[in-house]
Parts: structure tokens; C-alpha cells; sequence
């Protein structure tokens, strides 16, 4: 059973720790053996909390053979992205100039997840910053995907979703601004949960506090797993208020009854859709139908203008700290975000304000939209995961990378959560959906994700290729 462990999902570990078939020790001992043979072609794992994760593991079988209460991720190992604070580790983000921030405290969400019982053993590969759609590190290099490790792995969690699509880790920690959790889990053929605005408290003791107004209202802390069904445990365990979190708020984990309805996006305005992931939306929508949803193929209002408020906010925003952009960025991270830069005019207060205006336009759509349709389902990209590299050959393929990410920018720009959920293989590479719902509705997008891999099946661990 140890042996194999590592295969298991997160609720079935723990299961299996608190009825005493394997220990804490055997679970923790499983995934370091699994990282030992297979993260060096991938270069997931950048450091493993070894002696802290052995200790804590020890003192959850004692607590076993106690007969303590359990938490509902006893003894379950995680992994946190290296941008999300573990106390006593650094927060590397990625780049050389803090690779010796060391936290001095655990942010709330691995608080958390240890509340619950569960062990933080690794850290996890991310590009610089979070500032890339592909996860190459300055400081720790290149992930490959584990489908093909030509290919990218997404980002800026790709890490994360390396490790569990490969079962080096069964639960992780990672964060979104722009689909920093829905990128790497469609790439590597996982599942993500990008939380509402505020739901998931977030905070570091090794970064200065949100520097600018479009990180405090589009980035959120989530988790990413390989089943539908430990993203709603894991959920469960960080979602609420945290005094170290000014915004976070407490909400219930379920709503009230509402409407089945689901508007179906199979190719999102502003650019084109591979037809394997057109397909995948399609039977994605068959399995919602099958599951009594009422499915239509619908086009949700004002996309265009979601992409390029999402678009200008961010890039706007990244311009005022430009210098610390060009102290801490690889060259190719560096290039990557001129080339997004050009896509653009000069800011100014003027149009600055003409972005915010734009946002309350989308979000008042939107909203009403959602009255009818509470679930909006479509792809997560709308190609298949690129060649390493190509994100920054020229500013074309640049452009490229920014419109085939462009469905995971509404979520986003309006604060609504999205779960991902892989819907197969297209030659060889994953495809996937997110279900994105209104504000605080999480329960109604794990609900019909939870649906969609019901009828599509779990493609993960797999070795990499």
C-alpha cells in the first residue's frame, strides 16, 4: 500500500492515514522516493522541507495511535508554490534577489492547511514573479511538462501542477492574477480552483503588501489537486476572514438553490479556438447535459472588453514599478512583459480611469447576464499548451500567448471564482474547461466540474514523457 500510495488522491490518503492502513511517515515517505526518481526531468520541486515534514509526519502517527481527533487532511503532504510564505523557508518568487526572504510566519492559507492536519514538504517551481505564462525561474530554471517536456508547463504555478500530474505532491498552494491557477492545470492536465475575490485570505512577510490596486483586486490564493473532490475539502479548510487579511471575508461554503443553467462558450470571441479543445468544451457541455444541467451555446457579453480592461489594469499597473522589473526579471521574462507592454498607449489618469469605467460596465453585464446562466463554462486556453520558448521569440508569438489565455481573464477582472477540469487528450496533449460562476458560488462550480470529470475521467499521475 505504501509503496503505491503516491498514486492516491488527497481525501483518500487521509482516509487511509486516520484508519491506520499506512502512516503519516510511509505517505511522506512515498512522495519523496516518487520526487527522487522523476522530478529531475521535470524540475518541478525546487526544495523539500525534508527534516521539518519527517518530524511533523511522526507526530501525526502518534497522534494516530492516541486516538486524537483528526483533522480532515491528517498526515496529507502539500506543496506550496515558491511565492507563498512557509515560516522558516524563503519566498523566492522565483528570482535570485530573494532567494533568502525568509518568512517569518506561515501565511494564512498553509495556517491553515496545517490546522487541518496536513504537512507542507516541498516548494514548487514558478517563473519570475509570476510575471510569465510559462514557468522558467531565473533563479531555478526551466519546468517541463510532463506530457512533453518540450512544451510548457503554464504558469506561474506550473510547478505545482507538475508535481501532481507526475504524483510528487497530491495537494498544492498557488495563486492567480491572470490564470496563474487554471494556466498550469490545463497544461498538465489537473484540476484548480481560482476562489472568489476575498474568499481566501492571502498574506507575506517577505513581499511589501499588494503594491498596486490591480494585484489587490484580481489576485487570489487557491489549490490545486488532481481530483474535483479535494479541491472542495482543501477549499473548505482556507476559505474566511484572517486578521492578517484587512479584505478577506467569512461567506457560506453553500448558496441557496438557484437555476441549472449553463452558458456554454465553446469558442470565445477575440481570436481563434484549436478544434481538439473545441471539442473538449462540447463534450464537457454533453456531460453537463447528461448530469440534468440545461446547457446552452451562448456568448457571455462584452468579452473583448473584459480582455483588454484585464489587459491595460495589469500592464498599467506593472509599469509604475518598471525599475524593480528590471532589477529582478531574467531577460526572457523581462522581454516578455515589453512585448505585452507594446500592445499598448502610454498610461495616463485619463485612461487609467477609463479602465476602471470599463471593468463596472463588464461586471454590470456580467452580472445580469448571470442571472440566467449562474455558470459559464469554455475553455480554459484556447490552444494547446506551446513549445517552450515561444511565448517570447517575437512579439507575434508574444501576442499569441496572450490570446489564447484571453477566457481565463474575465474571472479575474470581475472577482469570480473558476474551477478547472481537464475533459481529455488532443494528440497526446491535455485539454480542459473551467466552470466560472458568480461571486461566492464556488460550491455551484465544484458541483459541475465535479460532473464534467465524472464523465471524462482523472488523467493523472502519469510519468513524465
Amino acid at each position: 500500500m505504501a509503496g503505491e500510495v503516491w498514486t492516491k488522491s488527497a481525501t483518500e490518503i487521509a482516509g487511509l492515514i486516520a484508519s491506520g492502513q499506512v502512516s503519516a511517515t510511509e505517505v511522506l515517505e512515498a512522495h519523496l522516493a516518487r520526487i527522487e526518481e522523476v522530478n529531475p526531468s521535470v524540475n518541478a520541486v525546487v526544495r523539500q522541507l525534508t527534516d521539518e515534514a519527517r518530524s511533523a509526519a511522526a507526530d501525526a502517527d502518534a497522534a494516530v495511535l492516541r486516538g486524537d481527533d483528526l483533522g480532515p487532511l491528517h498526515g496529507v503532504p502539500f506543496s506550496v508554490k515558491d511565492d507563498i510564505d512557509v515560516a522558516g523557508d524563503s519566498t523566492t518568487y522565483g528570482i535570485p534577489l530573494l532567494a533568502d526572504a525568509v518568512a517569518t510566519i506561515d501565511a494564512p492559507v498553509v495556517e491553515r492547511l496545517r490546522a487541518a492536519g496536513a504537512i507542507p514538504f516541498i516548494r514548487t517551481n514558478m517563473p519570475d514573479l509570476g510575471l510569465r505564462v510559462h514557468t522558467d525561474s531565473a533563479l531555478y530554471g526551466r519546468t517541463g511538462n510532463p506530457w512533453e517536456n518540450g512544451r510548457t508547463a503554464g504558469g506561474s504555478s506550473g510547478g505545482e501542477a507538475v508535481s501532481l500530474a507526475t504524483g510528487m505532491s497530491p495537494l498544492g498552494l498557488g495563486d492567480d492574477i491572470g490564470g496563474s491557477l487554471r494556466n498550469p492545470a490545463y497544461a498538465c492536465g489537473v484540476s484548480s480552483i481560482k476562489p472568489s475575490t476575498f474568499r481566501i485570505p492571502a498574506a507575506t512577510t517577505t513581499m511589501p503588501g499588494a503594491p498596486f490596486l490591480a494585484e489587490q483586486l484580481m489576485s487570489v490564493v487557491g489549490v490545486l489537486a488532481r481530483r474535483v473532490g479535494d479541491l472542495r475539502l482543501a477549499f473548505s479548510q482556507v476559505v474566511g476572514a484572517h486578521p492578517r487579511d484587512p479584505f478577506a471575508v467569512s461567506a457560506p461554503l453553500v448558496g441557496p438553490e438557484s437555476a441549472r443553467r449553463v452558458a456554454l462558450v465553446v469558442e470565445p470571441e477575440g481570436g481563434g479556438t484549436d478544434p481538439d479543445v473545441a471539442d473538449g468544451v462540447r463534450r464537457a457541455g454533453a456531460a453537463l447535459r447528461d448530469a440534468g444541467y440545461e446547457v446552452d451555446e451562448v456568448m457571455p457579453p462584452l468579452l473583448e472588453e473584459a480582455y483588454l480592461s484585464w489587459t491595460a489594469w495589469l500592464l498599467d499597473d506593472l509599469r509604475t514599478i518598471r525599475p524593480l522589473l528590471e532589477m529582478a526579471l531574467s531577460p526572457d521574462s523581462l522581454r516578455f512583459f515589453e512585448f505585452g507592454s507594446a500592445l499598448l498607449d502610454e498610461p495616463d489618469v485619463a485612461k487609467s480611469a477609463a479602465v476602471l469605467q470599463n471593468r463596472f460596465e463588464v461586471a454590470e453585464a456580467w452580472s445580469m447576464f448571470m442571472e440566467q446562466y449562474p455558470l459559464v463554462v469554455g475553455p480554459t486556453w484556447t490552444q494547446k499548451p506551446f513549445v517552450a520558448g515561444f511565448d517570447v521569440a517575437d512579439f507575434e508569438s508574444a501576442a499569441e500567448v496572450l490570446e489564447l489565455i484571453r477566457f481565463v481573464l474575465p474571472a479575474n477582472l470581475l472577482g469570480l471564482p473558476a474551477v478547472c477540469v481537464p475533459t481529455g487528450l488532443g494528440g497526446g496533449l491535455p485539454t480542459g474547461v473551467q466552470v466560472i460562476g458568480r461571486r461566492f458560488r464556488e460550491d455551484q462550480c465544484l458541483d459541475a466540474a465535479e460532473a464534467v470529470e465524472t464523465a471524462m475521467g482523472v488523467l493523472t499521475p502519469i510519468d513524465p514523457r
